[in-house]
């Protein structure tokens, strides 16, 4: 009983090695700008390509209002950026995640954007709106009660998993699904977390803290963020991390939408669908963090339902017909596998790993060539007049220590006979039962 569990972690952990391999195998190594232009001038250009313009545009605007580092220090950014888009090993990781780096500049610049350009911001609405809609302040009535074990429940996912998850989540994506689906993800976690701040930028909102704090008073942007609950957390790790960080952060008033609740929803979407065995735990995380939000007091209820459906917008919006059903539980394209149609299609099975989606899909990493079933020939129990039955067990006996896999004559076979051809890999068994005409002519009549 106690070699099971350490025999399943054995098996996973040689399937996370050889999906590892392989994921490094399929990767361009090439460190040739020529072959980056040698592909650009053979890229045919579609509409679509547009949208890089507007990255550049919109890298363009922010690295004007960008006042640290000045300039001609901040020249590096787009020297650095260009050149890791020209070496072909970096620009296949840089060039999907072109959505990801507009959202991090747009938001990091963000604070330099002038007093006078800003909109007001609202310090009623918000509760209001709570008020209204769900009929009592949700957010206020879950920070009346607090506890340490609270506090580190809601941490973990607020302070720890939002940061540390998206990496994750990209990993197996590379690791056991097809590379358009991490492609997929990066464009989908890149454009959400942009327009949020997109949002919170022409729609400055006060989050729960500030109305603990200042009440509903006016609030003006020279004001310093804070790490509300989180500030809990800091005294308990004598630390001030939190503290600094949000006392600081770009966009102090962006508690509509809240980003955190939208990651996690997107989060949860992507691993639900191309990981189907996750589900369950993956929403059970997406909801713990729903409270954490306004159990440290950095969102109300209606910010956590605006950044939710803000990531559903966009999972559904983005998800291509290629990547659902079937096609989002395909495993990754370059790999030398034992044969292209697996014992599940060739016997007309239901194929278990396709019906519950698991992760660790062991066959999907096989490089080796050799194959792990092992048959029994059995032509000497066909009725072939050219052979004896002694000549084909000692066949048999020739044949036992190989390790090539053979197909042979069986039930399926002679049920789905006519359905088989010998592209297929299955022996030609009608031979052996040759009629003549007259014997056919007979079981016609």
């Amino acid at each position: 009983m106690s070699n099971r569990p350490r025999s399943g972690l054995s098996r996973t952990v040689n399937t996370l090695v050889q999906a590892l391999v392989a994921g490094v195998a399929r990767l361009d190594k090439s460190f040739s700008p020529a072959l980056t232009f040698n592909r650009l001038a053979k890229h045919h250009f579609t509409a679509s390509d547009s949208i890089y313009l507007f990255h550049i545009l919109n890298a363009a605007f922010w690295l004007i209002l960008m006042q640290a580092p000045g300039f001609p220090l901040k020249l590096a950014i787009p020297v650095l950026w260009t050149l890791a888009l020209l070496i072909p090993f970096t620009s296949q990781f840089f060039v999907p995640a072109s959505p990801v780096f507009m959202w991090l500049i747009t938001y990091y610049s963000s604070r330099f954007i002038p007093t006078s350009w800003r909109p007001d911001i609202s310090v009623s609405l918000l509760p209001t709106l709570e008020s209204v809609l769900y009929g009592a302040n949700i957010s206020d009535i879950l920070t009346r009660f607090t506890h340490p074990i609270l506090d580190i429940i809601a941490w973990l996912p607020y302070g720890v998993g939002h940061f540390v998850i998206p990496f994750f989540v990209a990993a197996f994506l590379w690791l056991f699904r097809t590379k358009e689906s991490l492609r997929l993800w990066a464009r989908v976690f890149g454009y959400l977390n942009f327009w949020g701040v997109v949002i919170q930028i022409f729609f400055p909102c006060s989050a729960p803290w500030y109305e603990l704090i200042h009440g509903l008073t006016p609030a003006n942007y020279t004001m310093k963020g804070s790490p509300g609950g989180l500030a809990r957390i800091d005294a308990l790790l004598h630390s001030s991390t939190y503290t600094v960080g949000f006392s600081n952060a770009p966009v102090v008033f962006g508690a509509f939408p809240s980003l955190h609740a939208a990651c996690a929803t997107i989060e949860a979407l992507f691993l639900a669908h191309f990981f189907p065995d996750t589900a369950r735990y993956v929403w059970i995380y997406a909801g713990v963090l729903y409270w954490a939000t306004m159990y440290l007091t950095h969102h109300y209820l209606i910010d956590v339902v605006g950044g939710a459906c803000l990531a559903i917008a966009f999972f559904y919006l983005f998800l291509p017909d290629e990547l659902r059903g079937e096609g989002a539980l395909a495993p990754p394209g370059g790999l030398h596998t034992r044969s292209q149609r697996s014992k599940y299609e060739i016997y007309d099975l239901e194929d278990p790993v396709r019906r519950t989606g698991s992760m660790f899909d062991g066959s999907a990493f096989d490089v080796s060539e050799a194959s792990s079933d092992e048959e029994v020939d059995i032509t000497y129990r066909s009725p072939n007049p050219n052979s004896t039955p002694g000549a084909a067990a000692a066949g048999v006996t020739r044949e036992q220590g190989k390790k090539s896999h053979r197909h042979t004559a069986s039930i399926a076979s002679l049920i789905r006979g006519g359905e088989r051809s010998a592209e297929d890999g299955w022996s030609p068994v009608a031979s052996a039962f040759s009629a003549t005409p007259r014997e056919r002519s007979k079981d016609r009549d």
